[in-house]
């Protein structure tokens, strides 16, 4: 995927009108635990606690250019992608519905609720949600928005921008980026955003290994289902992939890996005590991922992303006291 000089100065507008560009740092603690200087991206620190956000804004921005008549969008989420619909929606004076699956996060459910999204409890996973979110669109006449679209990946690669092109200044580009996949908009975006920064970045994708579906699928060279069974990094928890996010994944990618749970939690745990920032399962994912491999890269420069810090309080109180 990608896009013009005109298309990505067009999104950082957008996005820059609802918020500030995110910092990167490079925390010394996780230097020493990890061996090699670790830049982190933050984008804990959004208006939405997420990377999504972006997306959300320009997907919207291009639908009411394109679009003008919509009144109404849904789509399905396990939160970070809702929040991001909800914020943009109201900047445009529609209406948001959301469908998140049974026993989603209560504090993400809250925050949905509070930005004037209607939500909709429905499924057992996301993919069950997102079917019901399209059979909705279908019957009330609303706009579906999916998880993976071009709009979508063209605002978030304003991050990877930012973060590449800071970098570059320094003289310090990484030699690796690990970035987690829940439906490919993240690491589309990293690829988006490598290609117009004109940096070799290696770029390797984390998933869940309670959650196998883009890992399975990059192997077998094809869309293959897997169970979602993560209990911590929701936002990672994809069953099937979407097609035109695996062929870039699949022609981007230095590697693909799997972090569990606890590998996740224990990232979780190292990015508050060295960083004291909040991280989510799936923002915690590339920690975990460079964590894994540290052994490789001893002594360089190494990228990350905090990519959301939307965590239930009751959750990370468990991660924190090691349960």
């Amino acid at each position: 995927m990608r896009f013009t000089s005109e298309e990505i100065a067009l999104a950082q507008r957008t996005v820059y009108a609802a918020m500030p560009a995110t910092p990167q740092y490079a925390w010394p603690l996780l230097a020493q635990r990890l061996g090699c200087r670790v830049w982190a991206k933050h984008e804990n620190h959004t208006p939405a606690g997420a990377f999504k956000v972006r997306g959300g804004l320009t997907y919207m921005a291009a639908l009411r250019q394109a679009q003008p008549q919509v009144q109404q969008v849904i789509s399905a989420t396990r939160g970070n992608h809702g929040q991001s619909i909800g914020i943009a929606a109201a900047r445009h004076g529609l209406q948001a519905t959301i469908v998140v699956p049974h026993g989603n996060s209560v504090e993400k459910n809250a925050a949905m609720r509070a930005l004037g999204v209607q939500l909709i409890e429905h499924g057992e996973d996301f993919q069950a949600s997102a079917e019901h979110a399209r059979q909705l669109a279908a019957d009330e006449g609303m706009h579906m928005i999916a998880s993976f679209a071009r709009d979508l990946v063209l605002g978030v690669s304003t991050y990877w921008i930012e973060f590449f092109e800071h970098l570059q200044k320094l003289g310090d580009v990484p030699e690796v980026v690990f970035v987690p996949i829940g439906m490919g908009s993240g690491f589309a975006a990293a690829a988006a955003a490598r290609a117009h920064c004109g940096v070799s970045t290696r770029l390797v994708g984390v998933v869940s290994a309670h959650a196998t579906a883009y890992l399975d699928s990059w192997r077998e060279g094809c869309v293959v289902q897997s169970p979602a069974n993560t209990v911590l990094a929701d936002g990672m928890a994809c069953r099937s992939p979407d097609a035109q996010a695996l062929a870039i994944v699949q022609r981007e990618a230095e590697d693909v890996i799997a972090v569990t749970d606890e590998e996740v939690a224990q990232a979780m745990r190292a990015l508050y005590a060295d960083t004291h920032n909040l991280a989510e399962g799936a923002g915690a994912a590339a920690l975990a991922g460079a964590w894994q491999q540290r052994e490789r890269w001893q002594g360089r420069s190494v990228g990350i992303t905090v990519s959301g810090g939307n965590v239930d309080a009751p959750v990370f109180a468990k991660v924190l006291q090691g349960a």
